[in-house]
C-alpha cells in the first residue's frame, strides 16, 4: 500500500453498527493508526499481571484475558473478511457471535504473556497483508453478515474496535 492514505469508508460500506468503532478513529491513516496501536496496547498489557488478567470488572463479564482473546479473534475475522473482498470474492461472508467464541477458547487457561504475543503477531501480520492492497482493492466490497462491507471498512472497524476495548480495559478493569 506504500504511502497512500484510506479515506474513512462512507455510509453503505459498512453496516451502521460499526459507526461506533468507526467514529473513534480518525479519518485519512488507518495504517498508521493500526500501526501506532501496537506498542501503547502492549504496554498497557504488559502491566497486568497473571492474576489481573483473570479479573472481571462484574459478574458475567469478560474477564482481561477474554477480552484481549476478543480483539484477536474479531482482528482475524475482519482481516479474513478484507483479504477475501480485496481479492475481489464476491461470496457472502457470515456473521459470527462473539460471545459464543468466548467458552470455547478458554483464553483464562492460556498464559497471559501468550496472549499478548498473539495479539502483536496477529496485528503486525495484518499490517503487512493491508500495505500489499492497492489503491483499487481497499474500495473493494463485499457481503458480510448480510450488509455490504469494504476493504477499508474492514481496517477501520479493527482499529476502532481495538480502541474500544482499550478504552474498557483502562477505564473498568484498570480504574
Amino acid at each position: 500500500m506504500n504511502d497512500q492514505l484510506i479515506a474513512k469508508p462512507q455510509a453503505g460500506e459498512f453496516a451502521p453498527y460499526y459507526s461506533r468503532y468507526l467514529d473513534l478513529v480518525p479519518d485519512g491513516d488507518v495504517m498508521g493508526t493500526l500501526a501506532a496501536q501496537i506498542h501503547p496496547t502492549l504496554g498497557v498489557l504488559r502491566t497486568i499481571s497473571d492474576a489481573g488478567s483473570l479479573k472481571r470488572y462484574a459478574p458475567g463479564k469478560w474477564s482481561v484475558g477474554e477480552v484481549v482473546g476478543h480483539l484477536i479473534d474479531t482482528e482475524r475475522i475482519f482481516a479474513y473478511r478484507a483479504l477475501r473482498f480485496a481479492r475481489n470474492d464476491q461470496t457472502p461472508l457470515p456473521g459470527f457471535e462473539q460471545d459464543d467464541y468466548i467458552a470455547p477458547a478458554r483464553f483464562d487457561a492460556r498464559p497471559w504473556a501468550g496472549l499478548i504475543a498473539e495479539f502483536e503477531v496477529v496485528r503486525n501480520s495484518n499490517l503487512a497483508m493491508f500495505r500489499g492492497f492497492d489503491a483499487e482493492a481497499w474500495m473493494r466490497r463485499g457481503t458480510a453478515s448480510g450488509n455490504p462491507m469494504s476493504v477499508r471498512a474492514a481496517a477501520y472497524v479493527i482499529a476502532g474496535h481495538e480502541r474500544h476495548h482499550m478504552g474498557v480495559i483502562r477505564e473498568k478493569y484498570m480504574g
